[in-house]
């Protein structure tokens, strides 16, 4: 397992950690099966339809809505993936208090964004195919295409974002080419 840092990226968002090569090939394959029994539903936001499916465990930002809402817990099954990533990044594993499922068919993408305001760390796996990382500024007065930054996710890594990364940064993906799954784990932002 490489902790890559993108040594060639000096300008990348403090708190962005990537780590390739972070499950294995059999570890994947049994996501991919646990996922496979689940029904996915289309994604929407603020009135469009998504070209991506979703399934949420834990808590669920509704954008239409614009609250946070406790939903079906997290499966058991997807306790070692969890228990891994928290083992990983050093905190403790009920700290995550959500996880989404995401299937990105052929041409979908993510377009800019920060991800929803309750959730602090965000982190993700990218499952049968490799895709690209995008990060640009939030403040509009400092975004130059020299400012936008692609990383690749590489199939099996896992990436982490917070401080900065999270709060100052925004990131998207460019439309897939092949299918790809994500598994995104998010703890919530502590209530002050």
């Amino acid at each position: 397992m490489t902790d890559l840092l993108f040594p060639n990226y000096r300008a990348l968002p403090d708190g962005f950690r990537y780590y390739e090569d972070f499950i294995t090939i059999d570890e994947e394959t049994q996501l991919l099966n646990l996922i496979s029994k689940i029904e996915l539903r289309t994604f929407h936001f603020q009135g469009y339809e998504a070209k991506r499916k979703v399934a949420n465990f834990g808590y669920d930002w509704s954008f239409e809505k614009r609250i946070l809402t406790k939903g079906v817990e997290i499966p058991e099954e997807y306790g070692s993936l969890v228990r891994k990533v928290a083992g990983r990044l050093e905190i403790d594993d009920r700290e995550f208090a959500e996880l989404l499922i995401t299937e990105y068919p052929v041409g979908a993408v993510i377009n800019w964004h920060r991800d929803a305001p309750p959730f602090e760390l965000i982190c993700g796996i990218s499952l049968l195919s490799d895709c690209v990382f995008r990060f640009r500024p939030q403040d509009k007065t400092k975004r130059d295409r020299k400012l936008i930054f692609s990383v690749p996710l590489k199939r099996r890594s896992l990436y982490s974002m917070q401080g900065a990364a999270r709060r100052e940064w925004q990131h998207s993906i460019p439309a897939q080419k092949q299918v790809r799954y994500s598994i995104t784990l998010r703890t919530l932002k502590e209530k002050k």
